[in-house]
């Protein structure tokens, strides 16, 4: 019997706090376990028409409630009155009428059709822009609560530290501190507030995945990763501490990894221990999909689902993502007390508090036309726009770029990354997108010819969609064809002035690898099949190359690195890639994107970051050198920046004091240009081993030409503290070289010495 409406439980004239006491003491332990689990009708293809004029699926699917309802890849119109529908069903057709949660990937834009596409996460963590990032999530999230989803499993902020795992296109790049002050943006962003509290026209942030996830074994998704427990309190686990203590996100998701032979899904001391107690954490934390499941099956921890479901509820998993193959069996543990019902009770209290937070019981509706004028507002077009000019990153320029419009007669456009737009994995498709070449015919100007030759392709896309990077086949080109397309581009290029070559990845080669059957980790960091044929054929010409980059992870492009003389790193930029690419190479934008990741030269340097210790990267291999190729911070300017050295106002301080460091840098070039001014500390003697250096502030500024600015950085203790030889966080007396410059080289740093006392 469904409730009446005059129960307390829906005066929204109550606090949120009597309005869930109410209904807690209405439900049954079936209505409450109902609540922690997701629902999803299965793949890619989710819920299909026909189950919502079936009157029996849809009992047995939604009859008991749900606490959230998952991703299906639908327009706008089709996701909205699927929604409604859904909770049209749920409020007037089940017993106590509870709403469900509707959940969205949000990475770099809404995982849905007809959605702003913004460059995917680690090109945009090169803009190192937190004013930037918050707009760009807030955007992310009113297009996502305009067609009625409330929780974003959003934002992934693992430190990757292995570029060959196929998600290292989802992080922000290799170090703690930057990923920390990007994820709080990132929610902040999102929720729209830093107080936990979620906005009217925002989203409940989901920080991922705790913990070590970045660094897996062989670079191979859900991989071990064991680790010390300096190494994950040093690295791992910071940015997720530093967003919990200034962004506040309403959930945590675990990572599916083990860490010292436990998985994150059954890791008390992780969960409980940790994030609860030592981090006083308060939102939910939710499982990764089907996380619960591979206790048993993939850990072997666990010898069947009623174990596995025990295992993950004790150890802090309180809701079951993105359907509760495992949790349907709590109320049954809880009969056989196996798992306590004062832990069910605390875990439904939350949901149905954030559900009331959010004004779902008085409006669970949402409107298509709203909808639909939210995801084609010009603004958002815009924003995408300035995130792409913000993230490019231009690695080397020998007096090419910018090309001057009108000075050349004919510009080809060359590659397998050219024509074809390629966004990165978890991206959506947007209503207009504007590709390499498109954007470069468009503003090369009328007395200039753009030629294009495909040159060779990288897969095949069987499906037709553009979620290939879903799908599981994978289907290579044959060599046979690319050979004969390199020939075909040598004669296209052979009549150009100035080449531009786009080379990299697509969805299939970079992506997030789930089942044996879909794999998207690399053991090389190597251009892709007859790419470096493409590239030597076409260089062998000896003409102008611009060599542009369109990829997820960093790749070892030795030989062209000294070949060409000008290289864009371009990452995946979204829907405006095109548009923002012609605007660096043509000079009306100045580039100012910096690596957030390091680019090695091989896989064989492996593992390789600028925050190493001393004994690392101390000798050299027989056959390399043990540099990077482009290190972490990296990144030119069409102007020139000057560094005067850092100036500290206190040369000691006492422990437990701050210091101030500041630093002048001048625009001593033609351009007004942005500068991203960063400071590395590094603590000379110490009772562990330190970093060489750790980037502890930055700041991105900008300069009109001859303007000199003062930048100022605030040295407070938690930027010298480290975990000690005794495992307690403490700052130790002694020495530590504070270091400012364009980025992590040696060779771009200046050094002073401050002394705690």
């Amino acid at each position: 019997m469904r409730q009446s409406a005059k129960v307390p439980y829906k005066d929204a004239s109550l606090s949120v706090r009597k309005r869930v006491d109410d209904l807690m003491t209405r439900m049954t332990m079936e209505e409450k376990c109902a609540q922690l689990m997701g629902l999803w009708n299965g793949g890619v293809e989710d819920f299909k028409p026909e189950i919502f004029d079936d009157p029996v699926m849809m009992k047995d699917i939604f009859g008991k409630g749900c606490h959230s309802v998952h991703p299906a890849p639908f327009g706008i119109r089709d996701t909205v009155r699927m929604r409604n529908t859904i909770q049209k069903y749920l409020v007037e057709e089940t017993r106590l009428g509870i709403p469900a949660l509707f959940v969205d990937e949000g990475q770099h834009g809404m995982m849905r059709p007809e959605s702003t596409v913004f460059p995917q996460a680690i090109g945009l963590a090169c803009s190192w822009d937190t004013k930037l990032f918050e707009k760009v999530y807030s955007t992310v999230a009113h297009e996502m609560r305009s067609r009625g989803t409330h929780h974003a499993l959003t934002p992934v902020i693992d430190v990757c530290r292995d570029p060959r795992w196929g998600r290292t296109e989802e992080t922000y790049g290799e170090d703690p501190y930057l990923n920390g002050m990007l994820s709080i943006a990132a929610v902040k962003g999102l929720q729209g507030s830093d107080t936990g509290i979620v906005r009217n026209n925002n989203v409940a942030a989901t920080l991922k995945h705790l913990a070590g996830h970045g660094e897996s074994e062989g670079g191979l998704n859900q991989g071990p990763a064991n680790y010390s427990m300096r190494v994950l309190r040093d690295y791992h686990m910071p940015p997720f501490k530093m967003c919990i203590d200034h962004a506040r996100p309403v959930s945590v998701m675990p990572s599916y990894n083990e860490v010292d032979g436990v998985p994150s899904h059954a890791n008390r001391w992780l969960l409980k221990d940790l994030l609860r107690n030592e981090w006083g954490y308060k939102g939910m934390i939710v499982s990764d999909y089907y996380g619960i499941d591979q206790l048993f099956n993939k850990h072997f921890v666990c010898g069947d689902a009623t174990e596995a479901a025990a295992t993950a509820f004790n150890a802090g998993v309180q809701y079951e993502f993105p359907q509760g193959n495992m949790y349907r069996i709590l109320p049954d543990l809880v009969r056989k007390r196996k798992i306590r019902k004062e832990d069910i009770d605390k875990a439904v209290e939350q949901v149905l508090a954030f559900k009331f937070s959010l004004g779902l019981f008085e409006n669970p509706f949402v409107e298509e036309k709203n909808a639909i004028a939210v995801s084609k507002s010009l603004s958002h077009r815009k924003m995408a726009l300035q995130a792409a000019h913000e993230s490019i990153v231009l690695l080397k320029n020998e007096n090419l770029l910018p090309l001057k419009r009108g000075t050349y007669r004919k510009i080809a456009v060359i590659g397998p990354c050219a024509k074809d737009l390629w966004f990165g994995g978890y991206s959506g498709e947007p209503y207009e997108k504007t590709s390499l070449l498109d954007g470069i015919r468009t503003r090369a100007g009328n007395g200039t010819e753009v030629l294009f030759a495909q040159g060779c392709r990288l897969t095949i896309n069987t499906t037709g969609s553009y979620f290939n990077w879903k799908y599981d086949e994978i289907k290579f080109a044959s060599r046979e064809e690319n050979l004969k397309l390199i020939r075909e581009a040598v004669k296209v290029a052979s009549g150009a002035d100035v080449i531009i070559l786009a080379l990299g990845e697509n969805e299939h080669l970079c992506r997030e690898a789930w089942a044996k059957n879909h794999i998207g980790d690399n053991m090389t960091l190597d251009l892709f099949g007859e790419q470096n044929e493409l590239a030597e054929a076409i260089t062998a010409l000896n003409k102008p190359v611009v060599l542009y980059l369109m990829n997820g992870r960093p790749l070892a492009i030795n030989s062209l690195t000294e070949k060409v003389p000008a290289i864009i790193e371009g990452w995946y930029m979204g829907q405006e890639t095109g548009n923002a690419a012609a605007d660096i190479i043509f000079g009306e934008v100045n580039p100012s994107g910096k690596l957030t990741i390091t680019f090695p030269k091989s896989a064989g340097q492996l593992p390789l970051y600028y925050n190493h210790k001393p004994s690392a990267q101390y000798m050299d291999y027989i056959s390399q050198d043990v540099n990077p190729l482009f290190c972490f911070g990296f990144g030119l300017s069409y102007t020139e920046f000057n560094y005067g050295k850092p100036v500290l106002k206190k040369n000691k301080i006492k422990k437990g004091e701050a210091a101030r460091v500041m630093v002048e840098v001048t625009n001593t070039g033609k351009m007004a240009g942005d500068e991203i001014v960063q400071l590395y500390i590094r603590d000379l003697i110490s009772s562990v081993t330190r970093p060489v250096k750790e980037l502890k502030g930055f700041a991105r500024i900008s300069l009109k030409p001859g303007e000199t600015r003062k930048v100022s950085f605030e040295i407070t203790p938690d930027k010298l503290a480290f975990h000690n030889i005794d495992m307690k966080y403490v700052v130790e007396p002694g020495d530590f070289e504070i270091m400012t410059g364009p980025s992590s080289c040696d060779a771009d740093l200046q050094k002073t010495l401050l002394t705690v006392l």
